[in-house]
């Protein structure tokens, strides 16, 4: 027992690892230097007045490094709590580690594509991780999430130091199966047969989606030092404003979200509302004026504003596409209508009916049957603001809305399908990141990805 500190527990306590695993993994998700920039960058809501190399296409092998390591050591930290769970026969600590490993997963494997997934949490029996393929990353997470559900019980033995639903299990519930929803939707265009039966694996399971803006899976932030990370940065530093693209989207539609999602320029200009147009240069972008340029919005700077994970709208425009694709027999209009409707209230938005019918009945927004991606890409990437993560990989899949890449763009006309491979992959599990790269494709930005389909 010598080298033992006394004073210390020796083994972790599920609560305590389960709040630090949380918190990490979102803050980094949410981190407007490392995720939500890039992403956020190449599906243009926000654009970037000074230090322009990002919004260029411009990155290096340690660009995106902070982001794998902190989400695999969530991951390994996530592993721990399900075998804390085995040991103290608690399934419910299980089914939500399980959930957040499965979320914390899939966000790398959307941006990187082949990852360590199979071997990866097992640190001390591989030290080198072999890359799974995308495709059975996927369908990992799906059974993960599948017995996820399982073990979830809300009559079950409780759990504590849960800040996402405040140790709520039946919300995790929800949230799983909608989780099992994007999922099965990512790989759609590669696996349609799957991605249906996860759609009838649920329903035979008298599962639930999350069902109303009250169950949205986000993290509330508090004071500092655990503010939200987009106010912190805000704090001292003026590097972003919102995109052009989303402005002028936004302004075309007449769209209520206008004022939440865009800041007033803190000089007058016409309309108020003026955005940034991707991937100047940086005395191009100077010359626009940081006082004539719309900031993001208040909403999105608050110390306390929330970091969504997922969204009542995003579950309403999933189910709007399984049935427009023919996995449910649910109304994909209604449901579209349904979504943009749950947007507009997200952010407390209300407006009367009449209103609400203009709005869903202008020629650019009413839902085409005939092209569901479209009708369901363009007001999806409207409703996913400030989410970079998520907008950027259904931006990917869905293929709407048709944008424009950057204006000084260092991908001779290209645009970013991906994020590049951290250095220490190279240097420290090189073999198995060679065998990635040939099995892939280059290690580039513009490498398509599996889930990706032209």
């Amino acid at each position: 027992r010598i080298n033992q500190n006394p004073n210390a527990a020796q083994t972790a306590q599920p609560d305590y690892l389960l709040t630090a695993a949380t918190k990490a993994a979102v803050d980094e998700y949410w981190s407007i230097t490392r995720s939500t920039n890039p992403s956020s960058l190449f599906v243009q809501h926000w654009a970037m007045i000074q230090y322009t190399d990002p919004d260029r296409y411009i990155f290096t092998n340690s660009s995106f490094q902070e982001f794998w390591t902190v989400e695999y050591s969530s991951i390994v930290n996530l592993d721990g709590i399900i075998k804390l769970a085995d040991a103290r026969e608690n399934p419910n600590y299980k089914g939500v580690a399980l959930v957040l490993r499965s979320w914390a997963f899939s966000l790398l494997t959307d941006a990187f594509g082949d990852i360590p997934y199979s071997q990866s949490a097992q640190i001390d029996q591989y030290l080198t991780p072999s890359y799974d393929a995308q495709k059975d990353v996927y369908l990992g997470i799906l059974n993960d999430l599948k017995d996820a559900q399982a073990d979830l019980d809300p009559n079950g033995k409780a759990i504590s130091g849960d800040i996402i639903y405040n140790n709520n299990i039946s919300l995790w519930k929800k949230f799983a199966n909608s989780l099992r929803l994007r999922i099965a939707l990512r790989i759609a265009n590669r696996e349609p047969d799957t991605s249906k039966q996860v759609l009838t694996d649920i329903q035979n399971e008298g599962g639930a989606f999350i069902s109303s803006n009250s169950e949205i899976a986000q993290l509330i932030y508090l004071n500092s030092p655990n503010q939200n990370p987009i106010s912190n940065y805000f704090d001292t530093r003026d590097d972003y404003r919102v995109s052009k693209t989303i402005v002028d989207k936004l302004i075309q539609l007449n769209d209520p979200r206008l004022p939440v999602f865009a800041a007033k320029t803190q000089d007058p200009t016409a309309g108020d509302y003026v955005g940034l147009p991707n991937g100047l240069l940086v005395g191009d972008a100077s010359n626009y004026g940081f006082s004539r340029t719309s900031k993001p919005g208040a909403y999105f700077i608050d110390p306390h504003a929330p970091a969504i994970i997922m969204s009542y709208s995003e579950v309403l425009f999933d189910r709007a596409e399984a049935a427009a694709r023919g996995f449910s027999d649910e109304d994909a209009a209604g449901l579209y209508q349904q979504a943009i409707a749950a947007s507009f209230n997200q952010y407390n938005i209300s407006l009367s009916n009449a209103d609400l019918d203009s709005y869903l009945n202008l020629t650019d927004v009413k839902y085409d049957a005939n092209n569901f991606k479209k009708s369901i890409g363009d007001q999806k990437w409207i409703a996913l603001f400030g989410q970079g993560l998520e907008a950027y990989a259904e931006w990917r899949r869905l293929d709407y809305p048709q944008l424009q890449p950057a204006v000084a763009g260092a991908l001779n006309g290209q645009f970013p399908l991906r994020f590049i491979y951290p250095g220490t992959e190279q240097s420290l599990n090189g073999s198995s990141y060679k065998q990635a790269v040939a099995d892939q494709g280059p290690d580039l930005l513009t490498t398509r990805l599996w889930f990706d389909v032209k």
